[in-house]
């Protein structure tokens, strides 16, 4: 598939899987950078009927007409844009092995809120950063990705925003992680382990010189999954 199939496939998952889809239209419309009224032209409709949609005023709209808004985002994206955010998201269609999942919230999630929501345990000692937001998450593989990740692959971890949650699987001790995270300069908001066989205690000081929460999850991964994804609803 090409990165305009698996992007409009991406949005429409996200679109129809939120309990708030109006909310998930607009985070897109805005990541596209398109107007209510330039949507709406390109629909023939009334901007009130998108403005609906997005508060929810109206009724989500159906499979049909959500498939309809996403071909409107991605065409008028290469015409006005000359595919400028549809190239932001090539990463997607290259398949970086070890991501198992990457989302992107449609409003910022305060840190302390991402912890209790997903049931974390806290190993850092530092107080965490009230300013500090969670925009998405991703999902990796630790092992796989260690093995297979380069340089350049590394920024695709982090998808379209910076602030957001690392969740590392399948690790042993979780050095490793830290590690590449230290040394590069693209840092994320918050690591989380999820069913570590243990953590190095060097994991827990270098997140701590990065005043970067870490945190361990012990819940089934699908439970996890489930967790992350209905804090975008």
């Amino acid at each position: 598939m090409n990165v305009k199939d698996v992007l409009a496939e991406k949005i429409a998952g996200e679109i129809t899987l939120s309990s708030k889809p109006g909310q998930t239209i607009k985070k897109w419309r805005t990541a596209f950078d398109i107007s209510q009224t330039e949507l709406a032209d390109f629909l023939n409709l009334s901007p009130s009927v998108i403005s609906d949609y997005e508060s929810g005023r109206r009724k989500s709209p159906g499979i049909q007409a959500v498939k309809r808004i996403i071909e409107a985002f991605l065409k008028i994206d290469v015409k006005k844009n000359n595919s400028k955010i549809i190239r932001k998201y090539q990463f997607i269609a290259k398949n970086q092995e070890g991501v198992l999942d990457i989302m992107e919230y449609p409003y910022s999630i305060p840190i302390k809120k991402f912890i209790e929501e997903i049931g974390g345990n806290l190993l850092t000692t530092k107080a965490i950063d009230n300013r500090k937001n969670v925009k998405g998450f991703t999902l990796i593989d630790g092992i796989e990705t260690i093995k297979t990740i380069s340089s350049a692959g590394y920024p695709n971890l982090y998808g379209w925003s910076t602030e957001r949650a690392l969740i590392f699987t399948n690790i042993k001790y979780g050095r490793s992680p830290m590690i590449a995270i230290r040394i590069h300069p693209v840092k994320p908001s918050i690591v989380v382990y999820h069913q570590p066989g243990a953590v190095d205690p060097l994991a827990i000081q270098l997140a701590e010189k990065e005043n970067m929460p870490l945190i361990v999850i012990n819940i089934p991964l699908d439970e996890l999954k489930k967790k992350l994804i209905s804090l975008g609803r």
